[in-house]
């Protein structure tokens, strides 16, 4: 019966969470998310509209944007690195059911991006999953193994399609006031 009312409370203080996230001017999210034990550096952004599965097990590196609509499955750590730009509607999970076993629990594992990632929009990447430094995943994409360093992948499942230029001279900042 503890339990089960401690588990409730924990539900609750995510969806306060979620609601609450929705109207804190841009200028102080990354400070209202520290309260949470989400961890935000620099002059990163988590624009208004993206939904978080717990409290705490998320950090962030400098630079890096996270566009309005996605879903951030927070439940066993998402480690993102610095200079990160990750497009509206992306999916990140760490959690899942195991197919195989007769109760049907569930099993997961953290997802790590590196530095200078793009993830494009509507894109999904499933638990454990390890996207290296420079990669790039395409608009769409299903990422169900690791993504090496300097690569570009695509598709359903996402697959390896061709080197990215290792040149870049950009970074990810873009924090307006009122953005979605």
């Amino acid at each position: 019966m503890i339990k089960s009312i401690l588990l409730q409370c924990k539900f609750l203080l995510v969806e306060f969470l979620n609601v609450s996230y929705q109207v804190v001017p841009n200028p102080i999210r990354n400070y209202y998310l520290r309260l949470f034990g989400i961890c935000i550096w620099g002059k990163s952004c988590i624009h208004r509209g993206c939904k978080f599965f717990h409290v705490g097990k998320m950090s962030v590196g400098q630079n890096t944007v996270i566009n309005f609509g996605c879903y951030l499955d927070n439940r066993r750590g998402i480690y993102i690195g610095n200079n990160v730009g990750i497009a509206h509607n992306t999916k990140i999970y760490t959690l899942g059911h195991d197919l195989n076993d007769p109760k049907f629990s569930t099993k997961g594992a953290p997802v790590h991006i590196g530095d200078d990632v793009f993830i494009f929009s509507n894109a999904l990447v499933m638990p454990g999953v390890t996207i290296g430094e420079g990669a790039i995943v395409l608009a769409g994409s299903v990422v169900t193994k690791d993504v090496e360093p300097w690569s570009i992948v695509g598709g359903n499942p996402a697959k390896k399609i061709r080197e990215r230029n290792r040149d870049i001279d950009y970074k990810q900042v873009y924090r307006y006031w009122f953005a979605l």
